[in-house]
């Protein structure tokens, strides 16, 4: 018998396209896409704003649990990424094959585990092969696909609502929309292998106080970003009668999350905690101007304020958690990405506990959440130059 020829490793494009399509379809559709379709599933299911945090507070548990599996299970990375893009693709077409709420919990549940499998597999199979490639500074060009993927459910949700298509039949065409570029991603990867998994998880040094802090940050951030991210669109109906006009509100969020990510690249002369901070403070402003200014402005200002920031502080915090631990950063980025999880479950249960009072309370707390995150982080910073 001749010898199996061995599988080719990705080329740095290969690895670039499979990053973006895959948290394109994992994020902006597997998670994000119920952000524009909430105000249509309001209008034409019924659903009021209780339940809309319920089915995001399941997305979000999923999307822990997704997290914590991958925490404690070596995982291969191309097959995390395949089979999670398969998954999400057919939870999202079940969202528009059924009218349960309870099945509609489980699948946005399931879906959350998905992106979270999609996440992981793309930082951990895509990064290393575009730093061997010789780019290191295109994570930012990896996760722009996040934006994207928002870009793309906001617009498609707008032009739903316009043929009013209905909120069942766009599931539908999401879930084609993300089975179509799951086949892509099947064929491109084909016969591709994956660079070896370091043991880098074998360390089990205690973590120092200023990756503990990140964790505690990275949480207040998931808090802080998940409400705009989540009602946005569902504020802008209520005050904007106008459907073609409250419908731009998350194409403009994606758009301004995509060319962030690609324009943090850039900064090369800021350090990946500065641009954390600079960005927890202007996702400050933009998750409390909606509920202060409640009107085409406020939510423009709010869309490019949170959309500009939420991925690069990702980014950022990725960045920051390989800064402290070095070849053995693999435990803090699963600690901050287990942390951001519970701060997006923790955002949608306040604001079902606050429900008959809007949005307000649980705004303001997000938004003093940013800023002490930030003033610590700052701190701190200034403390550990000090030493």
């Amino acid at each position: 018998m001749s010898p199996t020829p061995p599988l080719k490793l990705p080329t740095v494009m290969t690895a670039l396209l499979t990053g973006m399509i895959g948290l394109a379809v994992a994020m902006g559709i597997g998670r994000f896409a119920f952000t524009p379709l909430l105000p249509m599933m309001q209008q034409d299911a019924g659903l009021n704003l209780a339940q809309g945090s319920w089915l995001a507070t399941a997305n979000y548990i999923g999307y822990l649990a997704g997290a914590g599996i991958c925490m404690v299970v070596q995982i291969r990375p191309r097959r995390a990424i395949l089979w999670g893009l398969l998954s999400t693709a057919a939870f999202t077409l079940g969202m528009g094959l059924t009218s349960n709420f309870v099945f509609w919990l489980a699948q946005r549940f399931l879906a959350g585990v998905a992106s979270a499998f999609v996440l992981v597999g793309v930082s951990a199979w895509v990064m290393p092969i575009l730093v061997r490639g010789g780019k290191p500074a295109w994570p930012g060009r990896v996760f722009s696909g996040v934006g994207i993927g928002i870009s793309l459910s906001g617009l498609l949700s707008l032009a739903a609502g316009a043929a009013a298509l209905g909120s069942r039949a766009t599931w539908i065409l999401f879930g084609l929309i993300a089975t179509v570029f799951t086949a892509i991603l099947w064929r491109l990867l084909s016969g591709k292998s994956e660079l070896p998994v370091s043991g880098d998880e074998a360390e089990r040094r205690p973590l120092s106080g200023q990756a503990w802090l990140c964790v505690l940050c990275y949480s207040a951030f998931g808090y802080g970003y998940i409400i705009p991210a989540t009602y946005l669109p569902a504020l802008a109906r209520d005050v904007i009668t106008n459907p073609t006009v409250f419908g731009w509100i998350w194409p403009v969020f994606g758009v301004a999350a995509a060319t962030s990510a690609v324009a943090s690249s850039y900064l090369t002369r800021l350090s990946p905690r500065r641009i954390w901070i600079c960005g927890q403070l202007v996702l400050a402003v933009g998750v409390i101007i909606p509920v202060v200014a409640a009107n085409l402005f406020g939510l423009m200002v709010s869309a490019l304020c949170v959309g500009g920031t939420f991925v690069t502080i990702t980014v950022a915090g990725i960045q920051e958690a390989r800064r402290l631990e070095g070849g053995h950063a693999a435990r803090l980025i699963a600690m901050i990405t287990t942390a951001l999880a519970v701060g997006q479950i923790v955002g949608p249960i306040t604001v079902g506990f606050f429900h008959e009072s809007g949005l307000m309370i649980p705004s303001v707390v997000a938004a003093l959440a940013l800023v002490g995150s930030s003033v610590a982080l700052g701190l701190s910073e200034r403390s550990s130059e000090g030493r």
